[in-house]
């Protein structure tokens, strides 16, 4: 890998842990501080590399670069100094601050802490999933407008008005308390989970953003769940849901980035080693008394692992719903519900049961429809068709739509 090649992956891979440690080091209210040493850190890295070479350690190269370039901004800012937080002094004897530390142990530490301040309930659940990729995973405002089909001005704003409100709080970065971890800790899964969401369910055509996304959002799950001031049954049930649904990620769309459904997927393309990891994981969260949606969504991925159908399979799959519905009652767990139903008891009652969902404005609620009634009223199939061909939002949902109206057309 030459020196082109290499930088971007190490800034994907050691931007957030060098940003985390050195946020932790200044204070919440100098995050912007500890983002310029970095960003200066990788263009000292550009412009050296392309001239002497790659050194023979690179991301120790990039630690002690940056612990330079904190000495050098602490001294040369008497003010900051100043109000350097207590914290940074406590425990030292040293007329000079004590150096960032980039230990494993410490970065581990550093990132875990960001984790939670980001995700302090001050800050709203979209601005969170936000932050989190920008400060925990390296993305920049374009990457993470991409990734929520947004503008680069709108995510601009939303990044800046999350930091004022972490800033205003005085939220401390550092390893949470167990009452902190118990009061937060919905919140963290939450924001986790709908970065995944975010990358698995897009509509973007990105596919190496999306792989991206669901990416990050399992390494900072792992994160959590190998830490032992955090591990929960619970945790472990994402990372187990996360694992079975990115088993199939390179099974759900075509060469030409056509949608592939469930049923038409092949089971040969599907990431066994996650699969199997996913049952470990599973397994593992079944300890406690607690039994959280994740717990719920992980077992019903868990079946859906199992293409072949089976009475016993839909039966549980509904079941596992009717569960989660009880627990946290959602419209989308509420219409994949009803296709389960379809499955174990024949489509007539889910269809019954469909009718009394209120999504009139949702293209998968249509296009479930039109799915029930095929073969049973193909006419009434048609209809709900084209209403979800008007409400979908990608070309990719489009084009999907218009193959399953055509299939009927030709009948």
């Amino acid at each position: 890998m030459n020196g082109q090649e290499l930088i971007p992956h190490l800034f994907r891979t050691e931007y957030r842990k060098l940003v985390s440690v050195l946020c932790s080091h200044f204070g919440i209210q100098h995050m912007e501080t500890a983002e310029d040493i970095v960003s200066d850190t990788f263009l000292s890295a550009s412009e050296s590399w392309g001239m002497k070479g790659i050194p023979e350690n690179p991301v120790a190269w990039l630690y002690t670069v940056a612990k330079n370039k904190t000495r050098t901004y602490l001294k040369r800012n008497k003010l900051f100094e100043q109000k350097l937080s207590p914290e940074i002094r406590y425990g030292s004897t040293q007329s000079e601050e004590p150096d960032p530390d980039f230990s494993e142990r410490n970065i581990e530490d550093s990132q875990l802490a960001m984790i939670f301040a980001v995700c302090d309930p001050l800050v709203s659940s979209e601005s969170q999933v936000a932050l989190a990729l920008n400060l925990l995973c390296g993305f920049g405002a374009q990457e993470i407008a991409d990734a929520f089909l947004s503008n680069r001005e709108v995510i601009y704003k939303r990044l800046n008005r999350a930091r004022e409100k972490l800033k205003e709080a005085g939220i401390a970065i550092a390893p949470p308390t167990a009452s902190e971890i118990d009061a937060r800790l919905d919140n963290v899964l939450t924001t986790l989970y709908l970065l995944f969401s975010e990358g698995y369910y897009s509509v973007s055509q990105n596919t190496i953003l999306r792989q991206e996304l669901c990416a990050e959002a399992m390494r900072l799950v792992h994160l959590l769940s190998e830490n032992t001031l955090t591990a929960r049954p619970s945790i472990d049930a994402l990372l187990a849901l996360m694992c079975f649904h990115a088993s199939r990620f390179e099974a759900r769309s075509g060469q030409n980035g056509e949608i592939i459904l469930y049923d038409d997927q092949d089971e040969t393309r599907w990431d066994r080693e996650l699969i199997d990891h996913g049952s470990y994981l599973l397994e593992r969260s079944s300890t406690g008394t607690v039994l959280s949606k994740y717990h719920l969504e992980a077992n019903i991925a868990y079946w859906h692992t199992h293409k072949q159908d089976s009475a016993e399979k839909w039966e549980n799959i509904l079941q596992l719903y009717n569960r989660l519905l009880q627990l946290e009652y959602s419209p989308m767990a509420a219409l994949n519900r009803t296709y389960a139903l379809s499955k174990a008891n024949g489509k007539e009652e889910a269809i019954r049961e469909a009718k009394k969902l209120d999504l009139d404005n949702n293209h998968f609620y249509f296009s479930l429809l039109g799915n029930l009634y095929t073969d049973v009223d193909n006419t009434k199939a048609l209809e709900h068709f084209r209403r979800a061909l008007e409400l979908a939002h990608s070309g990719a949902e489009r084009r999907l739509i218009e193959r399953n109206i055509e299939r009927l057309q030709n009948i």
